[in-house]
């Protein structure tokens, strides 16, 4: 049994289709519970997000689990297979692990360092046990993604970047603009990191905020927070028009502020002037707007730079290293465990010549004073223990290291030991395919997933 990931999140679909794929907390519960009644999915989470749908499962065969789970992902949605699979990716094994962790720990969210996601992976967790598909295997990996996550947020300054990067947007504006609190502010998008862009516009005491997004009642919910105006997508030119500064925070695919869009804005304003704050990945503002008179683009890479100088790229970078440690921890925890049916039968083995051999003492010894026997029986044990302590710690050790389990196999077949148990859940027994996996495009997925045809 394998660890396996099937998602698609705002770094591979455009926005419109992850409005699509939402899932409500009934229908993620009926999805990971039709996953687990088939052939090859033992164990399933299904974690949902304004920008992320994701199934982490335990299965049997590669092809077979990845069929399983994109039919599963079309049903459950409603958006055809071949429509969805082009935005699909697939991480596998160890890759899957960093992956989840990553996610966790807010390493992966459109508003780097958010917290949110640990609620929403716990919830996730929670869902699942609650119908009985999440065990041991995808139970245990996910409880261990979230202490990494709390561990991340307790001990690093992750929680400072996202906010820091709208915080130096705003610095950026106030210097060409003037002072904040004279500002119309427009925030293009409803998700996490307009949210801190909302908060921190309100913190700072602007003029008004205007949210836009394709989904209206998030933009009013979220304009509601702050006093703040709702605006429909279709009235998006108005609000250009209106805004000193605009923060953009949708990731659409497609620029959602053209160079024409953002030069008729200019116009109607008649010579006053605009910033614009791409936070968004991909760019909600096309790049070329930043060449018009009376126009000001600040976009990730720019204030990356500015983050770099005040030393929080440093804050990421210990982040992004506890996340990779802590990986590497679980993995060795899980390659030593795979030897522990070797040691266990190596013990049994040599147990078993220990009595046969004493047993047969005993018999050509009859007679003998118990206590000398008792003696002699104490120090055969200790010399077996003795001559088992050192290959057993030591194997355990090796094990911990990739390819370790090769030491295990050469300890049954010196002792004779038999074949290795069939592999149970929580195995993970190697990372060639998900090297291969990674390489693979995302045409390649698309024939795994079998549109003409089922996966193997």
């Amino acid at each position: 049994m394998s660890i396996m990931i099937v998602g698609l999140s705002h770094r591979t679909a455009p926005i419109a289709l992850l409005e699509r794929t939402t899932l409500t907390t009934e229908s993620a519960s009926g999805l990971v519970a039709s996953l687990c009644r088939g052939e090859h999915v033992a164990e399933a989470i299904a974690l949902v997000t304004c920008n992320r749908l994701e199934v982490y499962a335990e299965v049997s065969k590669f092809h077979g689990g990845i069929g399983e789970i994109g039919a599963g992902l079309a049903e459950a949605t409603g958006v055809p297979l071949g429509e969805l699979t082009e935005h699909l990716y697939v991480h596998y094994e160890n890759a899957a692990v960093a992956h989840l962790f990553q996610v966790t720990c807010g390493l992966d969210s459109m508003a780097v360092g958010e917290q949110q996601i640990l609620g929403q992976v716990r919830t996730a967790l929670r869902a699942a046990q609650a119908t009985g598909s999440a065990g041991r295997t995808i139970g245990h990996l996910v409880q261990n993604a979230l202490r990494v996550g709390k561990r991340v947020h307790s001990e690093t300054l992750l929680d400072k970047a996202a906010p820091s990067l709208v915080e130096a947007g705003l610095r950026q504006a106030a210097e060409e603009l003037g002072p904040l609190g004279g500002l119309d502010v427009l925030v293009l998008g409803a998700g996490a990191m307009s949210g801190l862009s909302v908060a921190s516009a309100h913190r700072a005491q602007v003029a008004s905020i205007s949210v836009c997004s394709r989904t209206l009642p998030r933009a009013r919910r979220l304009a509601e927070s702050v006093d703040g105006t709702p605006v429909p997508l279709e009235q998006l030119p108005q609000a250009l028009a209106a805004a000193d500064l605009v923060i953009a925070c949708a990731g659409a695919t497609g620029y959602l502020v053209t160079r024409d869009a953002a030069e008729l804005a200019l116009k109607t304003r008649e010579g006053r002037p605009q910033a614009y704050i791409d936070l968004a990945l991909p760019r909600d503002v096309e790049p070329e707007v930043a060449a018009l008179p009376g126009a000001y683009v600040f976009d990730l890479e720019h204030l990356g730079r500015i983050l770099t100088a005040e030393g929080l790229s440093e804050d990421l970078a210990e982040a992004r290293s506890m996340v990779e440690n802590e990986v590497a921890l679980y993995l060795a925890d899980q390659r030593a465990k795979e030897v522990a049916p070797t040691v266990v039968a190596l013990r049994a083995m040599a147990r078993s010549v220990m009595e046969a051999e004493l047993e047969r003492l005993s018999g050509r010894l009859d007679g003998l004073d118990p206590d000398v026997f008792a003696e002699l029986e104490q120090t055969v044990h200790r010399v077996v223990e003795k001559l088992l302590h050192q290959p057993t710690v030591r194997v355990k050790e090796l094990a911990a290291a990739p390819g370790g389990d090769t030491y295990a196999e050469a300890l049954r077949l010196l002792f004779n030991l038999g074949p290795a148990p069939a592999a149970k859940a929580g195995d993970l027994p190697g990372v060639e395919l998900a090297v291969q996996l990674e390489q693979d495009s995302l045409t390649d997925l698309s024939a795994l997933l079998g549109r003409t045809g089922g996966a193997s």
